[in-house]
């Protein structure tokens, strides 16, 4: 049931169409070296064959996992003597590229950059991080989309319409509400759609029902697991959302996520170290509190273990959600490094450096040192702590926002203070 021309492709309007300039490229028979980057199912392999059959280049099928080098060799040996002696173009087609190392990635870019083979790549990762810089630029890179419950429908109603390669010549009776459920837990993947029907129409024959519905569905149906790569790209697209989430203070989306992670067999004590970080990176002073929860919920969890443990992850993750939000902390240590980048190591003043020895004392260290306990508020007036070159620096600006209003009222106080001794 794959399509073999573009008219039968489902989805990725966004190449391909009136004008797009990816369908004109393969009209025109100048197909450019690129990428094609999408989730498994939604055509990246369809559509080099598609290549294949309307080009006038010859067209290699690589496979990143069972090639070799010495066989890129041979494929790009043969592919200049059909450009040199007859002027024919090569098309390499190498699914899965991002399996390639980088000497294997490198080994394309002379004859991608000689012209001798136009590259077209597959794959399931992000190529910013699968694919060689070098490689890349030398590539255009095609995004192809999930496809959606509506296209999987169509590949579906297609199959079983299709007389000579489907289920057409058994006129089987299909309740649309049968189809909708296939190409919801299909998951945007047509494989797994047209893999779906086939089991649920062998079940419906064994089972000796009359028709295609819901409930045949639903009992051929195994538990579909969910598409997520612990290494991958949708690991950390999900993260981003879960972290984001809590940024955002949405708690309902924040739990979603976390339980997207550890449904899909991500480790627990990754989502709980996430909030760790979270409660003093996005939480901080205004809340200083939520640390403390992410602490005892890590903790826990080490302690109970799953599913119990569970419990405590959850919490720390409505709490985090919920709570008041300051950067503030998270700004000031980017700061002091900016400062620290730009002066390098300035130099202690000497009053704030240690004296233990009589040299040292000899030398002014520790002189004129105010101990602050002694002074009323324990804050000395007019008194510096920074060095010299930077005096009146400010890293540490507190929001407006949950406890830190508190804490900016008491430092606004003492920096006004020590501001006025100083005029």
């Amino acid at each position: 049931m794959r399509p073999r021309t573009l008219a039968d492709l489902v989805g990725q309007t966004h190449l391909f169409g009136s004008n797009k300039p990816l369908e004109r490229a393969i009209e025109a028979d100048r197909v450019p070296s690129m990428i094609l980057w999408g989730p498994p199912g939604v055509g990246k392999t369809t559509l080099g064959k598609i290549i294949a059959e309307r080009t006038k280049a010859t067209f290699v099928l690589f496979s990143a996992v069972l090639g070799s080098i010495a066989e890129l060799r041979e494929i790009v040996a043969a592919a200049k003597e059909r450009l040199d002696f007859r002027g024919e173009r090569t098309i390499v087609f190498v699914d899965e590229i991002h399996r390639f190392n980088k000497a294997q990635q490198d080994a394309f870019l002379p004859h991608v950059e000689a012209g001798t083979i136009t590259l077209i790549g597959a794959t399931t990762e992000n190529p910013s991080f699968a694919v060689n810089a070098a490689l890349l630029s030398r590539c255009k890179v095609f995004r192809l989309e999930q496809l959606g419950d509506e296209d999987l429908v169509k590949v579906l109603e297609r199959a079983l319409a299709d007389e000579k390669l489907g289920f057409g010549a058994k006129k089987i009776d299909v309740d649309p509400k049968s189809l909708e459920m296939l190409a919801r837990a299909a998951r945007g993947d047509a494989r797994r759609a047209l893999g779906a029907l086939e089991v649920a129409v062998d079940y419906m024959e064994q089972s000796g029902a009359k028709s295609l519905s819901p409930e045949i569905v639903e009992a051929s149906e195994g538990h579909e697991p969910l598409l997520y790569d612990k290494s991958g790209e949708e690991h950390y697209n999900v993260v981003s959302a879960f972290i984001k989430s809590m940024r955002g203070s949405d708690p309902d989306a924040a739990i979603y996520w976390m339980m997207r992670m550890l449904e899909a067999g991500d480790d627990p004590l990754f989502v709980s170290r996430r909030m760790i970080i979270f409660a003093s990176e996005d939480v901080g002073l205004a809340d200083s509190r939520g640390l403390l929860v992410a602490m005892a919920a890590d903790q826990a969890f080490r302690r109970l273990g799953m599913p119990e443990g569970l419990y405590p992850l959850a919490h720390a993750c409505c709490y985090l959600a919920t709570a008041p939000k300051s950067n503030s902390a998270n700004m000031a240590w980017h700061r002091a490094k900016e400062i620290i980048a730009e002066r390098g190591a300035l130099p202690v003043p000497k009053k704030l450096r240690n004296a233990p020895t009589k040299l040292m004392k000899s030398e002014g260290y520790g002189e004129g040192y105010k101990y602050a306990h002694d002074f009323e508020g324990g804050v000395v007036a007019g008194e510096t702590y920074l060095p010299e070159e930077i005096v009146g620096s400010v890293f540490y600006e507190p929001t407006d926002r949950g406890e830190e209003t508190r804490i900016k009222q008491r430092l606004g106080i003492i920096r006004a203070k020590i501001e006025k001794e100083n005029e």
